[in-house]
């Protein structure tokens, strides 16, 4: 297959690229570079199985020859980001999820949306099922990020009826790994970041709300798994073991030998307390469930940390 990929060069798209090239495919990369990184891409810039574009893609949207597959992955992904960027997160999840589904209607091509466990906002249920239309507050801070999902989800779904396109809607839970951002704003990369740099780990409110951590190679593997399926409705892809975010500030801690204290910080506003997906249609539509345990992950990520941090 020839695949598109927007958001190349950012923290899954670099991931996903890879992987499709690993399974035999050619794949045409599109970044503008807001929230990506050319180091992410560096080693497939030499694959001649690789073709990169520096573009926007809420610009319109044309790539010659044929494509099979179109999966939209760009957007700011982070609460930093898209507080420092609300605008264009707003536009890629609108103008950019509109090109791209035009892009791939044209060339007779899958599209699937890189969608968002945020789509269900705070939630009032837990753990969170596909059918479970959300708890989201549009105007607040973090509204121009869930919005733009759902909207993105709602054009997506809208193409499916109207044009009878073939479309993938991935909800991606809260996903780590290599490749990303020091200062991404993220758990993750912040409890190691600060834990790497011996300064103090901040935790925000009491810690006791949960994240449900999916290591990437899990995410990919099952991001594959939808593309190659006929599924057409929502899958929710994600770990469904749940840690506190004490938890979890204990465990890099732990892990990286920092003598870092752990602090308190106000709670942001609209901060999920609980975030866990419910992966029963992954296991029974794509025979998916993540493999990858949160230490060994945590080990991996805190390797491809230290030789970053300065």
């Amino acid at each position: 297959m020839r695949i598109l990929v927007t958001g190349a060069a950012g923290f899954l798209g670099s991931h996903l690229s890879r992987y499709l090239l690993a399974k035999g495919h050619k794949v045409v990369g599109i970044d503008n570079f807001i929230t990506g990184n050319v180091e992410n891409i560096g080693d497939l810039l030499k694959n001649q199985a690789f073709e990169f574009v520096k573009y926007d893609v809420t610009n319109y949207l044309h790539v010659a020859g044929k494509l099979d597959a179109v999966l939209h992955f760009a957007s700011p992904a982070s609460p930093i980001d898209y507080l420092k960027f609300p605008i264009p997160t707003l536009k890629v999840g609108a103008l950019g999820t509109h090109k791209a589904l035009g892009l791939a209607k044209d060339k007779k091509a899958i599209f699937m949306i890189a969608s968002t466990s945020e789509v269900y906002g705070d939630p009032l249920i837990n753990p969170q099922h596909e059918a479970y239309w959300g708890n989201v507050n549009p105007i607040g801070p973090r509204g121009v990020y869930d919005e733009a999902k759902r909207f993105a989800e709602a054009l997506t779904m809208a193409y499916h009826r109207y044009h009878k396109m073939p479309v993938r809607l991935l909800r991606i839970f809260n996903t780590y790994g290599p490749n990303m951002r020091l200062e991404d704003g993220r758990a993750v990369p912040n409890f190691m970041t600060q834990a790497l740099k011996g300064k103090p780990i901040t935790v925000y409110g009491d810690g006791k709300q949960t994240r449900s951590l999916c290591y990437v190679s899990d995410l990919i593997d099952g991001i594959y798994r939808l593309l190659m399926s006929k599924e057409n409705d929502p899958v929710n892809i994600g770990n469904p073991h749940e840690i506190s975010l004490l938890e979890l500030a204990e465990a890099v801690k732990r892990l990286t030998g920092s003598k870092s204290k752990i602090v308190f910080k106000p709670l942001p506003q609209d901060d999920p307390k609980v975030r866990r997906p419910d992966i029963t249609r992954a296991k029974k539509l794509l025979k998916w469930e993540p493999k990858v345990n949160l230490e060994e992950g945590l080990k991996k990520t805190i390797a491809y940390f230290r030789s970053k941090v300065k």
